[in-house]
C-alpha cells in the first residue's frame, strides 16, 4: 500500500522499516522539526527522519498540523503523491480531523499500551510507574479524539521485574512494527474489524523533566518504579550537596526504624542504602554531575559516602 508515514522517535524509526520490509511504498514521512542539542546548539534530525533520508524517502517537518497553512502544504503534496493509508507512531503532534481524512483509507497509530489503559503521550512510563504486569500495542483507527479511536489490533506482552523505559520501549516498537504490517495486510483484503474502546481509561500526560527528582518520603517501591520507568530520559535524581547524582538502577532494602527519609543508612564496598517514606533502597548504578554512569562502588572510591549523609 501507499503509506503516509508520521512519526519522530526511534520507536517510530522501528515501525517504519517494518512497514518498508513489508513491502510498502512510503510516500513520505512526517516528522518533527530537527532540534537543538548539546552546547552548540547544533540541529539534530529525528530518527525517523534519518531513516527516511537513508531510504530515499521524502521528509516533511511541518511545526504544527493544527495550522491551515501547513495542512494546506500537506494536502498539496498529497494531491500529487495521494497515500492509501496514513500510519501514525510517535509523531509528538494531536493530529486535527482534517489532516486524518487526508489518506483514503484514514489514519492507523500504533499506540504503545493496551488501550482505553494509559491514552496520551507516556504510556510507556506510566505503565511501569503503575506496576503493571504486562504492556503491549494497539492499533487503532484514529480520530480527533486524544487516542479514543476504534481498536483494530491489539497484544499485550508480560513485563519483566526489571523492565526500563528503554527495554519495554523496544520490545513495544518491535510489536508495533508487527503488527502495523498485520493490520495492513488485513485492511487491503477487507477483514480488519474495528471494534469501540471498552473498560477504565487513564491518561499518560506528558513528562516534564522535573519530575524525574526524587521524593526521599514516597514508598521505596514507588521510587525504585521511577527510576526504571524514567530511564532513559528524564532520569530519576537526587541532589547531594547540592550537585545533581542521577540515580540509573536501585534495589529494595529493608528500612531501618527511625531513620528519615534520604538518609544514607547503610555503606559496603558496592553499594549504599538511603531511607525512604517505607523501606529503603540500595543504591547499584549512578551518574554524578558531569560524569559518566558508572557502577555504586567506582562512586563511593571517588565520593566516599558514610552513614547519616543525607541525599535531597
Amino acid at each position: 500500500m501507499r503509506v503516509l508515514f508520521m512519526g519522530t522517535p526511534e520507536l517510530a524509526r522501528t515501525v517504519l522499516i517494518s512497514l518498508c520490509e513489508a513491502g510498502h511504498e512510503i510516500v513520505a514521512a512526517v516528522t518533527q522539526p530537527d532540534k537543538e542539542k548539546g552546547r552548540g546548539k547544533t540541529l539534530q534530525a529525528s530518527p525517523v527522519k534519518e531513516e527516511a533520508v537513508r531510504r530515499g524517502i521524502p521528509v516533511l517537518q511541518p511545526r504544527r498540523l493544527k495550522n491551515p497553512e501547513e495542512q494546506a502544504a500537506l494536502q498539496a503534496f498529497l494531491e500529487e503523491n495521494p497515500a492509501d493509508v496514513g500510519v501514525v507512531a510517535a509523531f509528538g503532534q494531536i493530529l486535527p480531523q482534517a489532516v486524518l481524512d487526508m489518506p483514503r483509507n484514514g489514519c492507523l497509530n500504533v499506540h504503545a499500551s493496551l488501550l482505553p489503559k494509559y491514552r496520551g503521550a507516556s504510556p510507556i512510563q506510566q505503565t511501569i510507574l503503575e506496576g503493571e504486569a504486562e504492556s503491549g500495542v494497539t492499533i487503532m483507527q484514529m480520530d480527533a479524539g486524544l487516542d479514543t479511536g476504534d481498536i483494530l489490533l491489539q497484544e499485550a506482552i508480560p513485563l519483566s521485574p526489571e523492565e526500563t523505559g528503554d527495554s519495554l520501549e523496544e520490545k513495544l516498537a518491535d510489536l508495533g512494527g508487527r503488527l502495523i504490517a498485520e493490520a495492513l495486510a488485513l485492511l487491503e483484503e477487507g477483514r480488519l474489524s474495528p471494534q469501540p474502546q471498552s473498560g477504565d481509561t487513564c491518561y499518560a500526560g506528558m513528562i516534564r523533566k522535573e519530575q524525574g527528582q526524587i521524593d526521599w518520603a514516597a514508598p521505596a517501591e514507588m521510587i525504585e518504579r521511577k527510576i526504571r520507568a524514567f530511564a532513559p530520559w528524564p532520569s530519576a535524581y537526587t541532589f547531594r550537596n547540592g550537585k545533581r547524582l542521577q540515580i540509573w538502577k536501585a534495589a529494595l532494602a529493608e528500612g531501618r526504624e527511625g531513620a528519615a527519609p534520604g538518609f544514607v543508612t547503610a555503606v559496603t564496598k558496592k553499594d549504599f542504602t538511603v531511607q525512604a517514606g517505607d523501606g529503603a533502597l540500595r543504591i547499584l548504578r549512578v551518574q554524578p554531575e558531569g560524569k559518566k554512569e558508572m557502577e555504586a562502588d567506582a562512586y563511593l572510591r571517588g565520593y566516599p559516602l558514610q552513614e547519616g549523609d543525607r541525599l535531597g
